[in-house]
């Protein structure tokens, strides 16, 4: 092709854009200043005319644009109508060649006479498009076949379309940043040369056909074989010429020949999309261009469709098939921690820290599809998300209207997700022109289980790797690894375990995965979410507080928190809520109930819970504060310090324990990549209606635990809830940090000896609070302090805050840094409590026992237990919802702490502590025996007494 060629196709494809362009933002501008009613019609001409000289130019200069003019001609769910009504012509055969120049181009190709190959070849093709057209033939030996033959001079055609296609979508992208295409385009000039070897695309097409027609077994279970589709065979190929088996078939955008023969749309498309999701998922090897005219649906029952033209097929490797496949689970899961994962493992990076944003982005792509009738409600709605996630993006970075359309929110994108995202644009497309609607979620699902899961059985993983490598402390702790590899991966997902004797860790063992879909394993500084344990943590603050005489025990709330001394709440005294008897154990929980997001707005549950009325007559009746304990205890925290909780979390426990880094109450942005993420064992799960709860559980808690159990893991796995500030039940933390804090409570405050040097990396390594260059945060000013133990903070809102997602604002200043980093170089205090009856107030004895309830299972803020055989009482600590518990032994200096990420029964907790303690000769708690009574929070952890023996 000569340069005049070239500058020619150039200025058209160039003109023809800026007309368009210019077209469309004349008449935005004319349409503000005319009724609605006329507005629709307006813009179905500006459509319909923009789309016929679209595609006159593509008809015209063939090449790359027709492909371009058929992709966009499938995108009936996201384009106006008429470019769909008209661009779906390029779908139908394009002006054919030359008879001549096809004859040229075989005996060239195959070396012989056309007379001498074909006993029959029919001269009008079948179908042109825009690289080669289709003959029908006979070959001498009477095989009926297809004869591709690609077009003289295309090569070079297509090299150039793509350099000014490259340059077009640069300037759209500088004109109009919201869309930048830069990422396809560079990926589409990479793979769309591979189209133009035809020996390329028959080794393609032999290999798809070779994967879709063999079984698949993995490890997690079988994805049926044999998907149902046809592929032709190869017979013969050179570079320019492929000779296929020919299938007599029908065309997709032929809707009354469809009709005519029966064939059911919805379920050639379903089986289209498991074929894909089979070449995606479990080979990696997959077609990147299914547009409807690379579709053929064959005539005789059962109609299975025919899958045409593997010019266009990537193959990627098996970590990218993984990662890919873990983002498709993570969306179906709205698990915000794989998904981030997912991203880091395929190359995606972003420049912001927005993971809803980019969950609800990352989720468009797996949507249900639409159908044609609805392509206009569906472009609103994709532009009002649009719009969503742009003032999001400007308040997140403090942007202005321009700045914001500047700003590329993705700092890398993998070339590899392009084709991918492109393929399930095609096939949503594909399925809107069919007017059938696709539910890719439940199609695709057990492919993408299928390839990760498979890889992930404890069967085949080493028990090497499957036990994170680190030296055991002791005979106990390796005995306690054998007991853990006996469990297996059936009863344990990931698991962390860590216990101290005498002040000494003599078992700190992690072991499984992060999550169901994160193959990544557990290390000793890996964070679970651990419920209910929370609360024994935020008991400690109030303590802390109360031995630091910023408060009293007996004191009334309303003295420290004036707010809150309204609706028959004036005389509940801080005890009241350390010992779940203030009467107000379903505080917010129907507010909570039909508005489970609440929970991640601090100040509105802070202010809701002023407005809140006692059930019972404080100190009457100790019924179980399930999440309201969390919300009371910190706002009487927050009044009485004048500090946000964050700040007295950090500076009662954090830095004393050295535990910097592994120990949050909502979590901070950038320590995601260590997070353990929640599933169900559902086996267990149906044992929930064998429980039976005594009159201290509320009856609301166990009407709904069932429902609450399987809901949980998807709450509770999106990350603005992790970063929530909920101290009852938001708490992540890993096994060596809890069992150290439980260490301390045990001696009544002394800080043990560092941590065991064996474990890596080092306990209190971490920074606390990780800072991101894109989000820096302000310290706020104007915060007040209570003094001499009563009063109140002069404006909460400066105190404690959260921003619009529900994200907790934590700041850490350089000289907070600092004094950290002073503290755990000097060792710092050797005891965080100054009282030598501190330990009497933790289980509510001795001169404590009045605020406790007598024979209570609480003491003030953590669960008091006895030994199974003795009845006397020596334990505390606080389970959680699902297995994770922390407790302590104070007679025997003895503490433990084991953390789950598979919600259960508790019968993995129960096991794992039992074995522990009679291999020490230690006394077994209540709580963790087979027939003892158990805690509230236990509710989850107990299977009925009979299932236990």
């Amino acid at each position: 092709m000569g340069w005049g060629n070239t500058i020619t196709r150039r200025l058209k494809v160039f003109s023809m854009a800026l007309f368009i362009y210019f077209d469309y933002k004349a008449v935005q501008k004319r349409v503000q200043w005319v009724s609605t009613g006329k507005k629709s019609a307006i813009w179905k001409k500006t459509h319909e005319r923009n789309a016929r000289r679209v595609l006159n130019l593509m008809i015209e200069l063939e090449g790359l644009w027709v492909k371009m003019g058929q992709y966009l001609s499938t995108r009936a769910d996201v384009l106006p109508e008429p470019y769909i009504n008209v661009l779906k012509q390029l779908q139908d055969s394009l002006p054919p060649r030359p008879f001549e120049e096809v004859r040229g181009t075989i005996e060239k190709e195959l070396g012989e006479p056309m007379s001498d190959l074909f006993a029959d070849f029919v001269v009008d093709p079948l179908a042109t498009a825009s690289i080669a057209q289709v003959h029908r033939a006979t070959l001498a030996d009477g095989r009926e076949v297809v004869v591709k033959i690609q077009h003289d001079g295309v090569k070079e055609i297509i090299l150039e379309d793509l350099k000014n296609a490259k340059s077009l979508v640069e300037w759209i992208a500088w004109a109009e940043p919201q869309y930048d295409f830069n990422p396809m385009i560079d990926e589409w000039c990479k793979e769309a040369p591979k189209e133009l070897d035809f020996n390329h695309e028959a080794e393609n097409t032999r290999a798809v056909s070779r994967n879709l027609s063999r079984k698949t077994d993995c490890g997690s279970g079988s994805v049926s074989s044999a998907v149902d589709v046809l592929i032709p065979e190869v017979i013969q190929s050179t570079d320019k010429v492929l000779i296929l088996e020919y299938m007599d078939g029908i065309r997709l955008n032929d809707n009354d020949s469809l009709e005519a023969y029966g064939v059911d749309k919805q379920k050639l498309v379903e089986e289209i999309t498991r074929a894909y999701a089979h070449q995606i998922y479990i080979d990696g090897f997959f077609n990147g261009d299914p547009h409807p005219g690379n579709f053929l649906v064959s005539k005789e029952p059962p109609h299975k469709p025919i899958l045409l033209d593997f010019g266009l097929t990537k193959r990627i490797s098996k970590s990218m098939t993984q990662a890919l496949a873990k983002m498709f689970l993570s969306c179906a899961e709205g698990d915000h921690v794989a998904l981030l994962s997912a991203f880091s493992e395929m190359g995606l990076k972003l420049r912001v820290d927005m993971p809803q944003q980019a969950m609800d982005i990352a989720t468009i792509f797996f949507r249900q599809s639409t159908t044609a009738s609805e392509a206009k409600e569906n472009i609103k709605a994709l532009n009002d998300q649009r719009e969503r996630n742009k003032k999001a993006l400007q308040e997140k970075m403090k942007l202005n209207k321009k700045e914001v359309q500047r700003f590329n929110p993705v700092d890398a994108f993998p070339g590899d997700a392009i084709i991918f995202m492109r393929v399930l644009n095609l096939l949503r497309g594909l399925s809107a022109s069919l007017n059938v609607r696709i539910v890719y979620l439940d199609i695709m699902r057990p492919f993408a289980e299928s390839t990760l899961l498979g890889s992930l059985t404890h069967g085949q993983i080493p028990n090497s790797q499957w036990i994170f490598d680190s030296p055991a402390n002791s005979d106990v702790e390796s005995k306690l690894r054998n007991y853990l590899l006996e469990l297996g991966s059936d009863k344990i997902l990931g698991i962390q375990v860590c216990a101290y004797k005498d002040g000494k860790v003599i078992i700190d063992t992690a072991a499984g995965m992060l999550g169901k879909y994160d193959p990544r394993p557990v290390q000793p500084d890996s964070l679970f979410p651990v419920f209910s344990v929370t609360k024994g943590i935020t008991a400690g603050m109030v303590h802390w507080l109360v031995d630091k005489g910023k408060l009293k025990y007996a004191e009334t709330v309303a003295n420290i928190w004036p707010n809150f001394g309204t609706n028959g709440k004036e005389l509940i005294k801080v005890h009241h809520l350390l010992n779940h008897t203030s009467g107000l154990h379903n505080a917010l929980g129907d507010v909570v109930k039909n508005d489970p997001l609440l929970v991640c707005d601090w100040e509105e549950t802070q202010n809701q819970i002023t407005k809140c009325t006692p059930e019972t007559e404080p100190g009457s009746t100790q019924i179980y504060h399930y999440l309201s304990f969390g919300w009371l205890c910190g706002g009487v925290i927050e009044h009485a310090s004048g500090k946000k909780f964050q700040e007295v979390l950090e500076e009662a426990i954090v830095r004393p324990l050295h535990i910097e880094g592994e120990l949050y109450v909502g979590i901070p942005p950038g320590v995601e990549t260590r997070l353990a993420a929640l599933t169900v064992d559902t086996e267990e799960l149906q044992k929930l209606s064998g429980i039976r709860a005594g009159a201290d559980v509320p009856p609301a808690l166990l009407n709904n635990i069932a429902q609450m159990a399987s809901g949980l893991p998807a709450l509770f796995n999106t990350l603005n809830v992790r970063r929530a500030i909920i101290p009852a039940a938001n708490g992540h933390c890993s096994a060596r940090a809890l069992a150290r804090y439980y260490a301390a409570l045990a001696t009544g405050g002394s800080v043990p000896p560092p941590h065991s040097s064996g474990s890596k990396p080092p306990l209190g390594s971490h920074v606390h609070t990780p800072k991101f260059p894109t989000a820096p945060l302000k310290k706020k000013k104007g915060t007040g302090k209570k003094k001499g133990g009563s009063g109140s903070t002069g404006n909460l809102q400066d105190v404690n805050s959260t921003d619009k997602n529900g994200y907790s604002q934590l700041c850490t200043s350089d000289a907070d840094s600092e004094a950290a980093a002073v503290v755990l170089g000097s060792g710092g205090s050797s005891r965080m409590f100054s009282s030598d009856k501190i330990l009497d107030a933790f289980m509510g004895v001795g001169e404590y026992e009045g605020m406790a309830q007598q024979d209570g299972k609480f003491g003030l803020g953590f669960r008091r237990y006895d030994n199974a055989s003795s009845g006397k009482m020596r334990y505390f600590g606080h389970s959680g919802m699902g297995g994770s518990t922390g407790f302590c032994d104070v007679e025997n200096n003895f503490a433990i702490a084991v953390m789950v990420n598979k919600l259960s029964l508790g019968s993995v907790t129960r096991g794992v502590i039992r074995l522990i303690l009679e291999e020490l000769g230690l006394p077994v708690p209540d709580e963790y025996s087979a027939t003892g009574e158990k805690g509230p929070d236990m509710v989850l952890n107990l299977t009925p007494p009979e299932q236990l023996r």
